[in-house]
C-alpha cells in the first residue's frame, strides 16, 4: 500500500511513523489489499477531531478515529472506474489526543493503542464495521489478531 502520513501535531517521531507504516503494510497483506493501493493517515489533535466530527457526523465531541472511505458510493454519487485509476482506500484521521489518555486507560504503550487506532481506521475503510454485535465482534477480533500477529499485544506498555 501507498500511505501518507500527515502529523499536523508534529508529535511523532520518525521511529513511530516507520513502525507505523510496518503495521499497516502487514495489516493491509493480511487483508489481501493491493500493493497499489492509496490511503492517507492524519494525525490531529482533539479540538481538530471534534471540528470534523461535528461536521461530518453531526456528534460534538472529540473521538478517537474517523475513517473516510472512498471505496463506499453514497446517494446520488458517481461511481468513477477505469483501468489506470489507483485504488484510493481513503482518509484515516486519529487524534494523538484521545491516543495518549486512551494508552493510559487501558494501560498499555502509547505505540500500542496508536497501532489499534491505525488498524481499526484501516479495517473501516475496507469495509469492516461495528453497527451490529456480530459486526462488532468480527471487526474487534481481526484488529487483535493482527495486532498479536504484528507483535503489539494489549498488555505492552
Amino acid at each position: 500500500m501507498i500511505i501518507d502520513f500527515n502529523d499536523e501535531t508534529e508529535r511523532l517521531t520518525s521511529e513511530q511513523l516507520d513502525k507505523l507504516l510496518e503495521l499497516l503494510q502487514f495489516a493491509g497483506k493480511k487483508e489481501n489489499v493491493s500493493e497499489e493501493a492509496e490511503l492517507s493517515v492524519t494525525f490531529v489533535t482533539d479540538e481538530e477531531i471534534q471540528e470534523i466530527n461535528k461536521k461530518y457526523r453531526d456528534k460534538d465531541k472529540p473521538t478517537d478515529v474517523i475513517s473516510f472511505a472512498m471505496q463506499e458510493i453514497g446517494e446520488e454519487e458517481l461511481e468513477i472506474t477505469g483501468e489506470d485509476l489507483p485504488v484510493h482506500l481513503g482518509d484515516i484521521i486519529v487524534s494523538l489526543d484521545r491516543c495518549v489518555a486512551q494508552s493510559e486507560e487501558y494501560n498499555h504503550s502509547f505505540e500500542r493503542e496508536l497501532g489499534f487506532l491505525a488498524v481499526h481506521g484501516l479495517l473501516h475503510l475496507l469495509g469492516y464495521d461495528h453497527m451490529s454485535d456480530s459486526d462488532e465482534q468480527k471487526m474487534f477480533s481481526r484488529q487483535e489478531e493482527v495486532l498479536s500477529e504484528y507483535g503489539l499485544k494489549r498488555d505492552e506498555t
